[in-house]
């Protein structure tokens, strides 16, 4: 099986680097606590065993999760303003027969959070948009149907 590309800007790639050694920091003092709780006998009815075995268990988890992003990760730059919807453009759309106005950051997977106005390149709209220019119309195929945009501004 073929992992999945994932784009990240510089800054993501460090945030998930940073995380990592985190994480890796927080190993060897839960490996202590399961060798002392191991230590303590019987260990089908110690807390402190199965709540460091779990612990570690997610931190493992995490690990994986973050090296593997990382080994499949295109560290993207996002280079100064161009007329063409790419990754790391900021695009101003509107939803054809509306007046309102919508700012959206086109970012990889990994960055993507419809809260801080950042879509992902495979996200439907994010899809419809890439490799568009200021005054086209999309159509976005949504869960809740056919939507309209037309590209107002791309930065």
């Amino acid at each position: 099986m073929v992992a999945e590309r994932t784009y990240l800007s510089k800054d993501e790639a460090a945030a998930f680097q940073l995380k990592l050694r985190q994480l890796e920091q927080r190993k060897p003092a839960l490996a202590l606590k399961l060798q002392e709780a191991r230590e303590q006998g019987d260990l089908k009815e110690n807390a402190d065993y199965h709540d460091a075995k779990e612990k570690l268990g997610y931190i493992e988890g995490q690990i994986q999760d973050i090296v593997a992003t990382l080994q499949t990760a295109t560290i993207v730059e996002y280079t100064g303003p161009t007329d063409t919807v790419r990754l790391g453009a900021t695009v101003i759309i509107q939803e054809v027969g509306t007046d309102e106005n919508e700012e959206y950051t086109i970012v990889g997977s990994a960055e993507a959070n419809r809260n801080q106005r950042n879509i992902s390149l495979k996200s439907p709209v994010g899809a419809a948009l890439l490799g568009k220019k200021a005054g086209a119309r999309v159509k976005v195929n949504t869960p809740g149907g056919i939507v309209k945009f037309k590209i107002v501004d791309v930065r």
